[in-house]
């Protein structure tokens, strides 16, 4: 398990690109036959990406957590961005297609992962947040994720809205998840940005074309930096930092978010003319 620590405005300020990307970017978060996990210190989390191949996957326990098992003090959140897979939860089984969630509450002690067709293997996105209180593992399809239309062509950001885990959706403790899929000639995420210093969050990118990129905004917004980010690879947004972005193609992103709250439109808006 890899860490990454906090780093206050001041510091940020200061980074070279190298820096940046040490400390917010996740890169090959999805490895064939492989769990791979970060543990972050903004409130805790833990991002990561399970591929299961010609294996099923079991989620391991860590040293570092100091716990029985990986789920005796955490909850999780998980999609899946690849082909058919099903999730394993103390016996019962989860069939996850394309951009299905499923919620697994604290308490679970075995959570196993595989693919229905090895040469099209599921793709898990995973975020744990510390959790106080147990509520049972449940999965949302795509269709029940109260699908919503934004933005415009004309601004470049037409895009659908997802949400699964939410006050309203899928319950939780802290957790608030869901994901963005951008239209045929719309780039722009999150924009205009905005900040919520009572949660983080963490933007895993896929569905992003071979050979495109996208341009992460990140940082104050009077003091904003960026980040080169490609297919299948994941961002760190701290609680006082923008979060957006703007591709060479159109692309989708998975959110994800543990804090104070669970209410989605906690924000504080920043007007584009304000951003530097």
């Amino acid at each position: 398990m890899k860490q990454r620590y906090h780093n206050s405005p001041r510091e940020v300020k200061q980074m070279t690109t190298d820096h940046l990307r040490e400390n917010f970017l996740i890169p090959s978060l999805m490895q064939p036959d492989e769990i791979v996990v970060t543990y972050s210190h903004y409130d805790r989390v833990i991002i990561g990406g399970v591929v299961p191949v010609s294996k099923n996957i079991e989620l391991p326990n860590y040293p570092e957590l100091r716990a029985n098992f990986f789920l005796e003090r955490r909850e999780l959140g998980i999609i899946n961005v690849g082909g058919a897979g099903e999730i394993e939860v103390d016996g019962k089984t989860f069939s996850l297609e394309k951009q299905d969630c499923l919620y697994v509450g604290k308490g679970a002690h075995f959570v196993s992962f595989r693919s229905v067709n090895q040469d099209k293997p599921a793709l898990f996105y995973l975020l744990s947040a510390p959790a106080h209180h147990e509520f049972p593992a449940a999965l949302m399809k795509k269709e029940e994720a109260m699908p919503t239309k934004m933005g415009a062509l004309e601004t470049s950001n037409e895009r659908t809205i997802y949400k699964y885990i939410h006050k309203d959706g899928l319950q939780s403790c802290q957790l608030v998840m869901g994901l963005t899929v951008l239209a045929t000639g719309s780039v722009w995420n999150t924009m205009p940005a905005h900040t919520h210093d009572r949660r983080m969050e963490a933007y895993f990118y896929f569905d992003v074309p071979e050979n495109q990129v996208v341009v992460h905004l990140m940082g104050e917004p009077q003091e904003t930096r960026h980040l080169m980010v490609h297919n299948h690879q994941a961002i760190l947004s701290p609680p006082w930092s923008i979060h957006a972005g703007c591709g060479t193609s159109n692309y989708a992103f998975i959110w994800g978010m543990a804090g104070e709250n669970k209410d989605y439109s906690d924000m504080d808006p920043v007007k584009i003319t304000e951003l530097r």
